[in-house]
């Protein structure tokens, strides 16, 4: 597969309305200097403003409006239009004219499930205690950062920090480590010799067809395994049947509450990832690879980064490869908003139909991905498809990634057979519950997977097997609680979660999920109207997050009525 020239501009794709071009204040000529020498390198291109954004927070500790508005004097874009993107995302700070701007270096404490059970909310009180009225460090608490393994988790700066504890932070900012080190991931080299790219190569040599590799992917049962589930091969054959050019979206935005199975895969063997992501793009006959990275994972970033320089040294047979930053929005899991997200834009999904197969990246014909869907396809085609079916439990085929944490003694990431259950997930791989816990519950598919009481840890964890009890598989992140928690505040903090994750464009949504907190905050919650909002929110709203986030609502009630006075 040669290099070719995309016949298309990122700025042909949907934006929103320009409002006849520049508005608001007028820029520095200090700003405007500054923002060209920040963007030095990069081309001009409407779709790369969220990059540019980031080379101003990482400079400046902040987005001053100044500067904002020397940004939408260089790319000739209306500082509406920029505002929106800058305040739609958590990761950028902006500061208006009379504010101070926030401390240089923010620490950030995980608050969600298993850190929370990990006491991550005793942390941020100590630490603010600890560094009382200090200017160059403010403590802020937010959603899940991908390492639940490690919880409670803490970042200084870009320096995540698992099993955090008060000396410990106190030893991190003492010595100014704010950098994340590079995990010591498999080498070229090494992948190479373990058989790597053979099956790339035997491809595009022809030795195999891509019409073979399809139905084998499809034999074998490979589906989405970002959380929707769709099969693998049918999604190659729909793009593959529209117009080229054709674009490859791959989600690593993976934002999920107790999900962390993709920087798991990526810290070990980032090009067997690689070698599948370039497999899809020369069977569906891809022009160019989008490969969209969540803020949180900084070092990921940089193995991404050099392992795709390194190919493109070595290879010429290569599409053009992208690497996007994401910054701080749930929503953008969800595969439209990824695509809005790289254009420059708002994470807001998009209505459907069209569907990105055929109106995707730029107006083109687009195949999204989760990362780890790709992962798997060189090992399936490299061994067969009778070696991944011949895994699986209960009548069910494959094998599936757990993310499981919580109130386990062994938290982790764990490859097992589909169809397993809660139970022998436990006692086979995670060491069983944490000491001195009962299982009590648990969330087979994160956040917005639904919660599950401990009779039900024996009903097979796979795609379609969860439904029937109100919950379901997801990116399987399994969250485990005990007989310490309460599941009506597990499902409370849910809800509170979706609530700051809404991206506010739908009402069902938006006014859904801060409705539901203010309800479920009162110490009697009202059943009949919890369960009528569930259903306006589940029937109403544009995309997953308000359709799923219910789920643990619903759940709470039916499953843990002593908790509600109900027994």
């Amino acid at each position: 597969m040669s290099p070719i020239v995309i016949p298309i501009k990122p700025e042909t794709g949907r934006r929103p309305a320009r409002g006849g071009g520049l508005r608001g204040r007028q820029a520095s000529a200090a700003a405007v200097a500054a923002v060209e020498a920040l963007l030095a390198g990069l081309p001009r291109e409407r779709s790369l403003l969220i990059e540019y954004l980031h080379r101003i927070q990482d400079s400046q500790g902040h987005l001053s409006v100044d500067m904002l508005a020397a940004v939408a004097q260089t790319l000739n874009l209306s500082q509406a239009e920029v505002h929106e993107v800058a305040s739609f995302y958590h990761h950028f700070d902006i500061v208006r004219e009379g504010e101070a701007p926030p401390a240089p270096l923010t620490l950030r404490i995980c608050n969600s499930f298993s850190c929370s059970m990990a006491g991550s909310a005793g942390l941020s009180d100590t630490m603010r205690q600890l560094l009382g009225e200090q200017r160059e460090l403010r403590v802020v608490e937010v959603p899940c950062m991908g390492r639940c393994e490690g919880a409670p988790v803490a970042m200084l700066g870009q320096r995540p920090l698992p099993h955090a504890t008060p000396a410990a932070l106190q030893a991190l900012i003492a010595v100014g480590d704010t950098r994340e080190p590079l995990p010591a991931v498999q080498s070229l080299q090494d992948y190479l010799a373990d058989g790597g790219w053979r099956v790339l190569d035997e491809l595009i040599a022809g030795q195999r067809s891509a019409e073979a590799a399809i139905k084998a992917l499809s034999d074998a049962g490979l589906r989405g395994l970002g959380g929707a589930g769709f099969p693998l091969g049918r999604k190659w054959e729909i793009v593959r049947s529209h117009a080229a050019p054709r674009l490859l979206a791959v989600n690593i935005d993976e934002g999920e509450p107790g999900t962390f199975k993709d920087r798991y895969y990526l810290e070990r063997r980032p090009h067997q990832f690689l070698e599948g992501m370039l497999i899809a793009a020369h069977c569906v006959g891809i022009n160019a690879i989008y490969i969209y990275v969540r803020d949180e994972y900084h070092a990921l970033r940089q193995v991404l980064a050099d392992a795709v320089a390194e190919l493109q040294q070595r290879r010429h047979d290569l599409p053009p490869i992208h690497l996007r930053r994401g910054a701080g929005a749930y929503v953008c899991g969800e595969e439209s908003a990824m695509i809005e997200s790289l254009e420059g834009k708002r994470g807001w999904p998009r209505q459907r139909p069209p569907y990105l197969a055929e109106v995707g990246l730029f107006g083109r014909p687009t195949l999204e991905h989760n990362m780890e869907s790709l992962y798997w396809v060189p090992e399936i085609l490299a061994k067969g498809v009778d070696a991944f079916e011949a895994q699986g439990r209960r009548g069910r085929k494959g094998l599936r990634s757990f993310s499981v944490s919580g109130r386990v003694a062994r938290p982790g990431v764990y490859v097992a057979p589909a169809g397993i259950t809660l139970q022998e997930l436990l006692d086979d791989y995670a060491g069983g519950m944490a000491p001195g816990h009962e299982l009590y519950g648990y969330f087979p598919g994160g956040a917005s997977g639904g919660m599950l009481p401990a009779r039900l840890a024996d009903v097979p964890l796979d795609f379609d097997t969860l439904q029937p009890h109100g919950g379901f598989i997801g990116s399987a992140a399994i969250i485990v609680f005990s007989t310490a928690d309460s599941a009506r505040d597990l499902a409370l903090k849910a809800m509170e979660f979706f609530a700051h994750e809404s991206c506010g464009q739908c009402v069902p949504c938006r006014e859904g999920t801060h409705q539901a907190v203010q309800l479920m905050r009162a110490p009697r919650w009202d059943r009949a109207l919890l369960e009528e909002l569930g259903e306006v929110m589940a029937d109403a709203s544009i995309c997953g997050l308000g359709q799923a986030a219910p789920n643990p609502m619903r759940c709470a009630l039916q499953y843990f009525p002593q908790e509600f006075g109900d027994e």
